[in-house]
């Protein structure tokens, strides 16, 4: 076991959720190594994270030198075999289980063999993703929001076989050093946070697709009669349409359960590439 706690990250996965995740380390002290998928990703992933450091820097969030001491402890690579001397590897590509069953098999024959491979996965069984693997004492789920350098829970899921010091290491670190509220839940598709939110999601969206209410009405209600800083369509938007119908799916799968069904609606935007605020357009235009 990692006596002194966790000091070096891997993380999988430059999109989002991956950016956010090697952003908020690299803030915390850690040295990061985020693996990209794409050559381009090599300039365009570190380059994302550097403006967002100098978005923080100008609204007086992070001094200069915070700024460039957290640069300094991110490098990027497309060679997974690079992560054999990380403490945790933390996968964070597309909801999409085939990948991250491929991922988690390959991820074992790299990694040391005291790490830990953790997923942030927003659906998906951790116990499956772990059994891919000849460690699965050592998987954990790793769940953080968007945008994970502004919201601070992470739940943390263990699978059915994962170590008691394992979940104990990991919530030390969500805790300790990234200054998060760690939550552990039980290791169900959705979770916590998800298995509740997307039927109020989905619930939206069927109104709006019954003619019930426009989009910009059912937000502007619960923003002002809930007092919810975002309304569940601009809430999907910023999500990902996507990203929603995958964790739906997931949720469908293992509940059978009408209310996590995709909404025709819902689904005709994905299929026309209109996934909400990342390319431009979903409930809402942007």
């Amino acid at each position: 076991m990692l006596a002194n706690g966790i000091t070096r990250v891997g993380v999988v996965g430059s999109g989002t959720m991956g950016a956010g995740i090697a952003e908020l380390c690299v803030t915390k002290g850690v040295d990061v190594r985020l693996a990209v998928s794409r050559e381009s990703s090599l300039v365009s992933a570190p380059r994302r994270i550097a403006a967002s450091l100098a978005r923080r820097v100008e609204k007086g969030k992070l001094a200069p030198a915070e700024r460039d001491a957290a640069l300094a402890r991110l490098s990027v690579g497309t060679d997974l075999a690079d992560l054999a001397d990380r403490q945790l590897v933390i996968e964070a590509i597309p909801e999409d289980e085939q990948l991250k069953l491929g991922l988690f098999a390959t991820l074992d024959k790299v990694a040391a063999d005291d790490a830990v491979l953790a997923t942030t996965t927003s659906a998906i069984a951790i116990t499956r993703l772990a059994a891919v693997t000849s460690r699965p004492e050592r998987v954990i789920g790793l769940h953080f929001f968007n945008p994970v350098t502004a919201l601070r829970l992470v739940e943390v899921v263990p699978a059915l076989p994962t170590a008691d010091a394992v979940t104990d290491l990991v919530t030390a670190f969500a805790e300790d050093t990234l200054d998060r509220r760690a939550v552990t839940v039980a290791d169900r598709s959705g979770f916590v946070v998800n298995a509740l939110l997307i039927p109020y999601l989905l619930a939206a969206i069927r109104m709006v697709e019954a003619g019930y209410c426009p989009a910009e009405r059912v937000d502007l209600a619960m923003e002002l009669g809930c007092a919810h800083p975002m309304g569940p369509l601009r809430l999907a938007d910023l999500i990902g349409l996507d990203v929603v119908v995958a964790i739906a799916a997931a949720l469908h799968a293992e509940f059978k359960e009408p209310l996590y069904a995709t909404p025709p609606s819902l689904a005709r935007l994905v299929e026309a590439g209109h996934l909400g605020r990342k390319t431009g357009r979903g409930f809402h235009t942007y």
